[in-house]
């Protein structure tokens, strides 16, 4: 460990004496900027070799001693106990939910209020949609941000929010929003600024006075959205030259190869940091770093910025901690939790994706054998580094099958990404599903899906039978998710199992977006129903509920230890084992409308003397064939019975 310079000492130990802070308060500051100075300043001479580097490091330092020197008794405290669990985010209890402040309770103020009924849910871990001030109009679901310090009027004030992390974290819930780094609203300060002429602010941004270099970059670069935002440029006429516009012409990508605009969100986050919120989500950190001849996303200079701001984070507050959002190809992924150089450095938590997919892909086909291949052939996650597993989020669903995956399984991507596409608008004969297709391109023949849960689930007006049946995929969706061992994430509604909004289009601004379809606002009148089982929202909180208090008992579910595909099962059946110190255990799923078998060797090869069920509470017993039959579209979370007496069940 390299010691910090001394000039970065005395500014700080300065600093430190005009605060009149403790001296242990002041030794803590002085240990974490110690440790973690290489870690700050060897990326940015990546980042940043034609430039002052160290120069750049030691404003980073400065800027994060003022923001620990300002931080909250509470909040410090938080930081301790953190460092004495750096598994946190990895324990069994922890469960999560993400919502849009309005569409969930009117107001921040409004959230505080239902605190209570996340917490019936097993909630830990709150992830709140953007809340920051966005453009007026149509801003992308509010990832068009016009002000970072700024709450959106309607919601609150920055008051409000940290009286609301104050209150969620007194509950145990920890509160998550976003940060959008890629991009800021065409009405942000600084681009405004860039338009009125100030260089400064130009060189915040990627302009070009023609399209040569445009026009070149478009070569390798692919469309986010086609449909309504086609191109990756956009002419403006204040500017007098094209601007990198990668989703909407009025979301204006920044310039991170300037590191100005670095220093410009380290500030941002050491301010989010001290309203009390403790997960950030790094919202399109993918496209961050711009090469040409690329696609420009997933470029290494993206893990050396994450690992900049994670580390001022680290000195100023430590126990925030860092969410990745790259919804890339699978091979992609594992690198935001930190590979290499990078193991510990990067994000803490990265969305898995392709687990995602997979539950899908498993229900339409009723078939496990890509599921099993393509999860296969993720590498492991770092020690620290934990998977968000979702079965759906705010936005649409992309299809992401590898092809590759595909392939070496027998079978075409294309023709697999459409077959599910068309599965899930309910157009394929025999389909259940009642989502819409969002974003077709003809051109690729990419198609994606919009629907909630409920909806894409066969669930929305079904009765009888047919309830009873999609009501049992969405147990066995949420089991995946609940049973992997990452942090499971429920997004709002869906505990209520809430179908389509029948009227998304008619607000304004959402008229061409139908992924508000499956944004609807919380029906509190149907929460009301949540405790009565006998109907469908009692019937599926109660799902979920259960789902979170087994989890929490099983330390084998713990983030930490993996888990690991059983290659060779029945065709309807995913399977998977988990090796703990506790304890081993075997996650048996089935995917189909039929019973179907699974060998108990794999059972009794982990050691597991008395099997049980922990999930329907009952014992596990072989036939004389040694196979075990699961009922139809299943799940069994089997361990050693807690009292070692196996009863068959």
């Amino acid at each position: 460990m390299m010691r910090a310079p001394e000039q970065v000492r005395r500014t700080t130990a300065a600093h430190l004496r005009e605060s009149r802070c403790t001296a242990e308060h002041g030794r803590a500051l002085l240990v974490r900027i110690d440790r973690f100075w290489d870690d700050l300043l060897q990326p940015l001479e990546r980042l940043y070799p034609d430039g002052d580097p160290g120069a750049v490091a030691a404003d980073l330092v400065e800027r994060a001693t003022r923001a620990y020197l300002e931080r909250t008794d509470d909040l410090h405290l938080l930081d301790y106990k953190r460092a004495l669990t750096p598994d946190w985010l990895q324990q069994p209890g922890q469960v999560g939910y993400a919502c849009y402040a309005d569409r969930f309770a009117g107001t921040l103020m409004g959230l505080t209020e239902k605190v209570d009924y996340l917490s019936e849910l097993g909630v830990t871990y709150l992830h709140l949609m953007p809340a920051l001030k966005p453009r007026d109009g149509d801003n992308d679901g509010g990832y068009a941000i016009a002000d970072y310090r700024t709450i959106r009027p309607d919601l609150g004030t920055t008051d409000d929010l940290r009286h609301l992390a104050t209150t969620l974290r007194g509950h145990g819930i920890s509160l998550v929003m976003d940060l959008v780094l890629n991009h800021v609203a065409r009405e942000h300060e600084w681009a405004e600024r860039a338009r009125s002429g100030e260089q400064r602010y130009r060189d915040y941004f990627h302009i070009f006075p023609d399209r040569t270099v445009p026009d070149a970059y478009e070569r390798t670069l692919p469309e986010v959205f086609p449909d309504f935002a086609p191109g990756n440029f956009t002419w403006d006429e204040d500017l007098q030259g094209w601007v990198w516009t990668t989703f909407n012409e009025w979301q204006w990508d920044v310039n991170w190869a300037n590191p100005d605009v670095l220093t410009e969100y380290v500030d941002i986050i050491l301010f989010l940091a001290n309203l009390g919120v403790e997960v950030l989500r790094l919202d399109a950190i993918a496209f961050t770093w711009k090469r040409m001849g690329t696609t420009c996303q997933n470029e290494p200079e993206v893990h050396d910025l994450t690992q900049v701001l994670r580390t001022v984070a680290r000195i100023a507050a430590s126990a925030v901690v860092f969410k990745a959002e790259a919804i890339v190809g699978p091979r992609d992924l594992v690198p935001y939790l930190g590979v290499g150089r990078h193991v510990g450095r990067v994000s803490d938590l990265a969305y898995h994706n392709s687990l995602m997919v997979q539950i899908w892909s498993m229900l339409a086909s009723q078939e496990t054998f890509l599921a099993r291949h393509a999860l296969t052939s993720l590498p492991a996650t770092p020690p620290l580094g934990t998977w968000i597993t979702y079965v759906r989020c705010h936005d649409d669903i992309g299809w992401a099958i590898d092809d590759r995956d595909a392939g070496e399984v027998g079978v075409s991507g294309f023709e697999h990404r459409r077959f599910l596409a068309r599965w899930y608008d309910g157009s394929f004969p025999g389909s259940w599903a009642d989502g819409m297709l969002f974003q077709v391109n003809e051109q690729t023949g990419d198609m994606r899906t919009s629907g909630t849960t409920a909806s894409l689930l066969g669930m929305g007006g079904a009765t009888g039978e047919r309830l009873d049946t999609a009501l049992s995929r969405y147990v066995l969706a949420h089991a995946m998710i609940y049973g992997w061992g990452g942090l499971p994430v429920i997004w709002s509604g869906d505990e209520l199992a809430t179908p389509n909004d029948p009227n998304w289009a008619d607000e304004p601004g959402h008229e061409d977006d139908n992924r508000w379809a499956h944004r609807p606002r919380l029906d509190w009148t149907a929460a009301e129903r949540r405790h009565d089982r006998r109907t469908v929202e009692g019937r599926a909180f109660a799902a979920l509920s259960h789902l979170a208090h087994v989890r929490t008992s099983l330390p084998q579910l713990h983030a930490q230890a993996p888990s690991r595909v059983v290659r060779d099962t029945d065709n309807g059946i995913l399977a998977a084992i988990r090796e703990h110190p506790s304890g081993p255990m075997v996650t048996v799923y089935n995917v189909t409308e039929s019973w179907r078998p699974f060998a108990y060797a794999v059972v009794a090869g982990m050691g597991i003397g008395s099997p049980w069920n922990a999930l329907g509470d009952h014992g596990i017993a072989p036939g004389e064939d040694g196979l075990v039959w699961l009922p139809p579209l299943s799940a069994w979370w089997i361990v050693d019975r807690p009292d070692g007496q196996g009863v068959v069940g």
